[in-house]
């Protein structure tokens, strides 16, 4: 039998091996700390989701490789899904229309990174074959938009259509693709795009449209962070994104997101202007 001595030195080794372990196991890291970390990016549904899908992978493939990042895409299937995301701060990148930024920033914090360097302009189309040449001619006609607060193809052309004096039927039909297919089949009197989305429609239904108005032009689509994003890591997709421009193969990724020539953005000198064009009482609120 062993004397309370060895009992005590016993409990007191057995003490001793424990606290080692714990303090060895605290200090190792974990596998979950170790990796890095996953940013996700969300992109506003212009297309449907498997297009966004098609044109964004690749390219934040290309940036993971450069950058060591791990990006997600996120996906959404309409523009007010999308707006709900990041009006509660879901996403940690996004990539907004102009008024978007407006309101991801004033809701979030959100600030723009990049954009490209080409204006946007949105346009109204009509059958190429129809009778309507003037806007006049739309007064008391139905006139289909992606979304309420697609920014160009939307939410601005519908403010100036009003400030001319002029009543329409808004018809949302979800995308841009949607927009210009409701217009060849005759559907609609007229629909709201922007320029880019037009030149990515198939050469048989961009036969059958006509523009007949383009709005000013504004600062374009932005990618955003949020502000939980760290400024280095900020920096670090930023450089990136900017690098790639040079590279013949990555050019061609971002022209496919239309941002072939990306530049730097700051919300004071882009997106802050855009509120002087009083377009608030023309804008849905996410639910």
């Amino acid at each position: 039998m062993r004397s309370a001595g060895a009992r005590r030195r016993i409990d007191e080794l057995r003490r001793a091996i424990g606290v080692t372990l714990l303090a060895a196991w605290l200090a190792a890291p974990s596998s979950a700390a170790a990796a890095p970390a996953c940013y996700t990016v969300a992109v506003v549904p212009q297309f449907a989701p498997a297009q966004i899908y098609a044109r964004w992978r690749p390219l934040l493939d290309a940036v993971q490789r450069r950058t060591g990042l791990c990006l997600k895409l996120l996906a959404y299937a309409s523009i007010p899904e999308f707006e709900r995301a990041f009006t509660d701060g879901v996403p940690d990148f996004a990539f907004l229309n102009p008024y978007h930024v407006v309101m991801a920033h004033r809701s979030r914090g959100y600030a723009p990174l990049l954009h490209d360097a080409r204006k946007l302009s949105g346009i109204l189309v009509v059958r190429a074959d129809g009778p309507i040449h003037q806007l006049r001619q739309l007064d008391g006609r139905t006139v289909a938009f992606p979304a309420p607060n697609a920014f160009g193809a939307s939410l601005y052309l519908r403010a100036l259509l009003q400030r001319q004096g002029l009543h329409i039927d808004a018809d949302y039909v979800g995308s841009h693709d949607n927009v210009y297919r409701a217009v060849a089949r005759g559907d609609v009197a007229a629909g709201g795009g922007v320029a880019a989305t037009l030149a990515r429609q198939p050469a048989a239904l961009r036969a059958l449209l006509r523009v007949i108005y383009a709005t000013p032009q504004t600062a374009p689509h932005a990618l955003a962070a949020a502000p939980r994003v760290a400024p280095a890591v900020r920096r670090q997709l930023r450089d990136a994104w900017l690098a790639m421009a040079g590279n013949a193969a990555d050019a061609a990724l971002l022209a496919g997101v239309q941002m072939p020539h990306p530049v730097v953005a700051d919300y004071a000198r882009d997106y802050a202007p855009l509120s002087r064009l009083r377009l608030d009482a023309f804008v849905v609120r996410p639910r």
